[in-house]
């Protein structure tokens, strides 16, 4: 179990872990508005599909304090990043929740939050050993604590296995070399960091016995939308017949959105290309082309890891 935490809360005011600045520094922002925290979403301070998902939840509840105009509030918090689903998903929940109680759901959307991604890793953890290569950060820091993907390793290894971590570096942000690795860093397990374009050739190795990614939205045919480069990595699981899981908390389950085609992509600056560390890479005025995500078709993914099980299509359906 990890103590890591990507928020914390008290009355009028949620501090978000900058996760930005890690691993050099670890710095809390503090919030007091919500449009505050909408620009942190957008901002990269926080991310993670089930993080943003509860830090809007608390930035929403700040409206009790600021003043801010809760509809105009909610809007704005809908916006910062339209790709993942946990996002509007948290926020309906608290629609029609007096202004008193925001604070309070929040805390249970935490709270539901962590446990599902501990049942989700009692659920899975006997599909790991060896190997496990990853992309982005899908542990403590992406989510309400524990992690989906990164969870489902600390469950393996609590129950004995010998899993170790191959991350991704995860360009352009770098979340596998500074959030995953850190957090494996941090709790013992054991992490080796390679570039995004080394992936095939460690799979060729025999090296890696499983793929598992997080998701940011998947579709009700299963076709999953996660940070860019997972498609590229489900191919080359599936060319070097390994097993490609997709660790899915179901409030990512998009029972609305019937295939990849209806899921909206984010569009990241492109100076997030053109620049590393601040420093230009390449002329300024170069060409980009910088999606946040891309589309997993749902025929390349071998299982997705639930709280409820391990789900193979068609998806259940869902709880009366």
């Amino acid at each position: 179990m990890s103590g890591a935490t990507a928020l914390r809360w008290r009355p009028g005011c949620l501090e978000l872990l900058d996760q930005r600045a890690l691993p050099a520094a670890e710095r809390w922002l503090p919030h007091s508005t919500a449009a505050e925290v909408a620009a942190s979403i957008r901002d990269m301070v926080v991310r993670g599909a089930p993080a943003i998902g509860i830090t809007a939840a608390y930035g929403l509840a700040l409206t009790r304090w600021s003043g801010e105009d809760r509809a105009a509030a909610d809007r704005a918090l809908r916006a910062s990043r339209p790709t993942a689903v946990n996002l509007a998903w948290a926020l309906d929940r608290l629609i029609g929740v007096p202004d008193a109680a925001l604070a309070e759901v929040a805390g249970q959307l935490w709270a539901e939050d962590r446990a599902a991604n501990e049942a989700m890793g009692a659920q899975a953890a006997h599909l790991l050993t060896g190997g496990v290569l990853t992309i982005c950060n899908t542990g403590a820091l992406a989510t309400g604590g524990h992690g989906t993907a990164l969870g489902v390793v600390r469950s393996a290894r609590a129950a004995g296995a010998a899993v170790e971590v191959f991350a991704l570096e995860t360009r352009p942000y770098l979340q596998g070399a500074r959030l995953t690795a850190w957090e494996c860093a941090r709790d013992g397990i054991p992490c080796t960091l390679l570039t995004d374009g080394m992936a095939g050739a460690l799979m060729a190795s025999g090296r890696v016995h499983a793929v598992i990614v997080g998701c940011d939205r998947v579709a009700a045919n299963g076709d999953t939308a996660n940070k860019i480069g997972t498609y590229g990595l489900a191919v080359l699981a599936q060319a070097h017949g390994l097993p490609f899981y997709v660790a899915m908390p179901t409030s990512t389950l998009d029972r609305a959105t019937p295939t990849a085609a209806q899921i909206p992509i984010e569009s990241r600056p492109a100076d997030e290309l053109r620049r590393l560390g601040g420093a230009l890479i390449c002329p300024a005025d170069t060409p980009v082309w910088n999606p946040g995500f891309d589309l997993t078709p749902a025929k390349l993914v071998t299982a997705w890891l639930t709280e409820h099980g391990v789900w193979r299509l068609p998806f259940p359906a869902p709880a009366a």
